[in-house]
Formats: structure tokens, sequence, C-alpha cells
């Protein structure tokens, strides 16, 4: 928190891209119920990212983008989740509120397996 602190008041803009292991939002995982004590979903986990969006001010541009449910990252290689669409979406591209409002398109590409994560692409209108 301390270096989201830190690059978020420098004044330049970032976009931070990753692997977070953290659904935030019950819409970020297909059985939000059931997974409310498991490690990615926990209370603590989920107010972490909570207080660096609303407090510290980053934005999950994929959230922004795309508001649509059944939009997942990830689905674990057990019980057919891929096929089924049973995942969590907790891959992210957190940016600064100003290259972050530059944001166009956002895609999961599906068409094609590369590993359990689906890769995460986001087109932004923005000038280097």
């Amino acid at each position: 928190m301390p270096m989201l602190r830190k690059l978020r008041a420098s004044g330049r803009e970032f976009v931070l891209c990753g692997d977070w292991n953290i659904a935030h939002r019950e819409i970020d995982l297909e059985n939000w119920r059931g997974n409310r004590k498991n490690s990615g979903f926990l209370p603590e986990e989920r107010a972490w990212l909570t207080k660096t969006f609303d407090e510290v001010g980053w934005v999950d541009v994929f959230r922004r983008v795309d508001p649509r449910p059944r939009q997942y990252t990830w689905w674990s290689n057990r019980g057919q989740a891929w096929a089924k669409n049973v995942g969590w979406r907790i891959d992210y591209q957190i940016a600064t509120p100003g290259i972050a409002a530059s944001a166009k398109r956002a895609k999961i590409f599906k068409a094609r397996r590369f590993s359990d994560h689906a890769p995460l692409t986001i087109d932004y209108d923005a000038t280097l």
C-alpha cells in the first residue's frame, strides 16, 4: 500500500497489470457464496482492494469499461470449470485516473487456452 500511495501521489500516470489473486466483488467470481472463507475472496483481501480503489484512488480499468457479469480470467483445472465458465476475475489492470479515463475497450481473450489464466487486454487511447 505505501508504494501504491507513492506512485499515485507522484503525478505520473501508471498502469499496473497482473494476477492479483483476489476477486474484488461478488460479480468477479461464479461461486462467491461458497468462497467467502477461501483465499482470494476473504473479506480482508477484498477490503484491501476496496481501499486501493476508493481511498488511494486507483481504478479497476476492466470494470470501468466492462461491468458485465461472468467475465473471468482464471478457471480451475478441475470440474470442467473452463468449459462451464465457472471462474474468477483475478487478473487486473489498475491505473491512475487520467490514463484509466482513456480506456476504450477491454477483452478477456478466450479463443485459445494458454494456461489456467486468460489474457486481459485493454485498449487505451493515450499518447505516450
